[in-house]
């Protein structure tokens, strides 16, 4: 295409020193090597080297440059011609137009004479006739003038970005991190793996750098979810997030939060988090990118920082220096991907081993006339109190008001003429998932994660309520308060039948995720099931939920002819304390907790007073410790036990046991696992060993 002819024009704007700024292929144009040099072209003559004004000649058309050679940038650096921006991605408007030969080669068009904006900067006037830059070639044209016009907000808006980037990766670098117990110079620490991925990123030409660099952020991200599960799950329940079989449990944390902090807050929370994920994976994307773009721009540069950052690393974990208290050099993302590749190979391999262990049954083969003789005609209540651990009995701030409960109730029982022993159990949980407390009590089997609770569930493995079905001697049922919905587990536990939460009668309010207050769920029972004449005696299992976090609000004891539909509890429970209030507040959470402890044992102690008989036979029980927010973050997963009866004979097949006297155990009780309460319960009760499979 012949080039037109030139009128004069004025110098070209001036061009801030801007660390972005990348040498323009497709026409050939000199840069000088002050930081605020000016650049302008001609179309259709070659481009001269100017004085410092940088005033240049016509330009001449010519195929961009191949390979990777040098040029300086705006501040006089040498750098890799490959670092520029392609002319497609970043031509200046004034140098290229969006036309070309049939060959794709760009050519440029005359220059207009410039024209002088109201604020007197000196801008290049449009070609007249020449075709708008339209889509992205037209907003980083204007990216560009905006730069040239501003390059002092230019220059600002560069380092912020930087310094963002920066600061996002190396926080990214130092997860996973303690939720209880952050202390903010957990941060001052020097990642490794950050030296690494800079000397990756130096090492790499443009292209793949930028590839390389999207593409670990990426991961990065990825890594950074999991790890912030990880922390979450670290702090609920006392473990890491399983990336095999955890995914199911999000769906429970939202129902609870819904049932916590209401439909509304809990909506926008679902929204919001898909949102901030995207914004993570893009976000640590372009700050690698951006990283990886500033360590190429001087390679030499940065290879001898990479270096010398490397040998101070190397040289500070050898020797173990100290910073605050702490190691100065950490890999936790590695030791993160570490954790979780390893967690998820002993996952696959546990499922297999434990199907095999769960086949294996002492009790598989026993027949019905051998299981649990010595309890015949007693009518037998299995009761769970959701979060009832050792911390509420021996922590300062919750022991001294459940103690007096304990010690209060133990008291009237004796008057009502019942005793009781107490020991400790270690529970298979911590913080949550109470299913793996009841099923790991029951079931005789160590269940601490999904994939073994489900294998139990679909095996013969003989739990400890359904021995009670299977000799025919006893009516099995279950009351489930937090149960609300289709629950297939009542084969497995081998209940006759099972009262969710729609099925007890109550009109009441709910108290955060507590359906309703554990003394209406028991005054149901008593009405319902255990205060019906019947042919057989009873065998019941019953889980009360009061003491479920958040703690608030929680339900007061009313008189138990007062109880009706429930909904005599709605003043209790607008008076009570809110859960936003609490949730978030260690102190208020320990304190509420303590409270929660207290109602449900008050509860459930008043009703054996109450409707208690001759052949009454109470085992009661916590299912684990409250999250670690509450019960510290060194708390044992120990949680209280006792059988209470008024039957001598039957506290006396346990005399060996160990245990204390009354409902507090001592704290040198004895403290078995959860698992072995199964076997342990069937043989002091008189139950003979016929093992199968296995």
């Amino acid at each position: 295409m012949p080039a037109s002819t030139p009128s004069p024009a004025p110098p070209a704007p001036t061009s801030p020193a801007d660390p972005d700024a990348e040498a323009t292929t497709g026409s050939a144009q000199t840069a000088s090597a002050g930081p605020d040099d000016t650049r302008s072209a001609t179309a259709g003559k070659p481009a001269a080297q100017g004085d410092a004004g940088g005033t240049a000649g016509p330009a001449t058309e010519r195929p961009a440059p191949q390979g990777d050679t040098e040029r300086s940038d705006d501040a006089g650096n040498a750098v890799d011609a490959g670092d520029a921006v392609d002319v497609r991605d970043a031509v200046d408007v004034r140098d290229a137009d969006d036309t070309g030969d049939a060959g794709g080669t760009r050519s440029t068009t005359a220059a207009s004479p410039a024209a002088q904006d109201p604020a007197g900067e000196v801008v290049a006037a449009e070609t007249s006739g020449a075709p708008r830059r339209r889509g992205a070639g037209a907003r980083l044209a204007r990216l560009r003038a905006w730069r040239e016009r501003y390059p002092r907000a230019a220059r600002v808006v560069w380092w912020a970005t930087t310094v963002l980037s920066v600061v996002l990766l190396y926080l990214a670098l130092l997860l996973p991190v303690p939720l209880t117990g952050f202390e903010p110079r957990m941060l001052l620490r020097l990642p490794g793996e950050a030296v690494v991925v800079a000397a990756v990123l130096t090492a790499l030409p443009r292209r793949p750098r930028v590839v390389v660099a999207a593409l670990g952020g990426a991961g990065l991200a990825a890594l950074t979810v999991v790890n912030l599960l990880d922390m979450g799950f670290g702090s609920y329940l006392g473990r890491g997030f399983n990336l095999v079989l955890d995914w199911e449990l999000l769906d429970d944390a939202r129902s609870y939060l819904a049932d916590s902090l209401g439909g509304t807050t809990t909506a926008l929370l679902t929204a919001g988090v898909p949102v901030l994920v995207v914004a993570l994976f893009a976000g640590m994307a372009a700050a690698m990118v951006r990283v990886g773009t500033v360590l190429g721009r001087d390679a030499q540069k940065s290879t001898r920082v990479t270096l010398v950052a490397g040998t101070v690393w190397i040289t500070c974990s050898v020797l173990t220096v100290q910073l605050a208290g702490q190691p100065l050099t950490v890999h936790r993302a590695a030791g993160a991907l570490n954790a979780q590749t390893d967690r998820v190979r002993d996952t696959l391999r546990d499922e297999a081993a434990f199907g095999k262990e769960a086949r294996a049954d002492r009790f598989g083969n026993t027949p019905a006339a051998q299981l649990v003789p010595d309890l015949r005609g007693k009518d037998v209540v299995f009761t769970f109190i959701e979060s009832y651990g050792r911390s509420a009995i021996e922590d300062p701030v919750m022991a001294p008001g459940v103690d007096r409960t304990l010690a209060s109730s133990t008291a009237a029982l004796e008057k009502a003429g019942y005793r009781a022993k107490s020991g400790w159990l270690t529970s298979a949980t911590y913080g949550g998932s109470s299913w793996l407390g009841h099923s790991t009590t029951l079931s005789g089997l160590w269940i601490d994660n999904q994939q073994r609770y489900r294998t139990v569930m679909a095996s013969d493995h003989l739990s400890l309520t359904k021995a009670f079905q299977k000799t025919g001697a006893w009516d099995t049922v279950g009351v489930m308060p937090g149960v609300q919905k289709g629950w297939p587990e009542q084969k497995y536990y081998g209940l006759d039948k099972v009262y969710n939460a729609f099925q007890l009668g109550y009109q009441g309010p709910k108290f955060s995720w507590s359906t309703m207050p554990d003394q209406y769920a028991l005054e149901a029972y008593q009405r319902l099931v255990h205060g019906k004449q019947r042919d057989k005696p009873l065998m019941s299992e019953i889980i009360l939920t009061s003491s479920h976090q958040p703690w608030a609000p929680i339900p007061k004891m009313v008189g138990w002819d007062e109880l009706g539909d429930g909904s005599v509890f709605g003043p209790i429970e607008k008076a009570g304390r809110r859960a936003g209030d609490v949730i978030a507040d260690t102190t208020a959470s320990r304190e509420e907790y303590g409270k929660s402890i207290q109602y449900s044992v008050t509860a459930l102690t008043q009703w054996l007073e109450r409707y208690g008989t001759d052949d009454t036979v109470l085992v009661f029980l916590g299912d684990h410790q409250p999250i670690s927010r509450v019960s510290g973050t060194h708390a044992s997963r120990d949680v209280p036990i006792s059988i209470v009866a008024k039957d001598p004979k039957v506290l006396d097949r346990i005399a060996d046991w160990g245990w204390t006297d009354g409902l507090r155990p001592a704290h040198g009780a004895p403290v078995w696992k959860m698992s072995a309460f199964r076997d342990r319960f069937l043989l002091a009760y008189g139950s003979t060993p016929h093992p199968s499979g296995g």
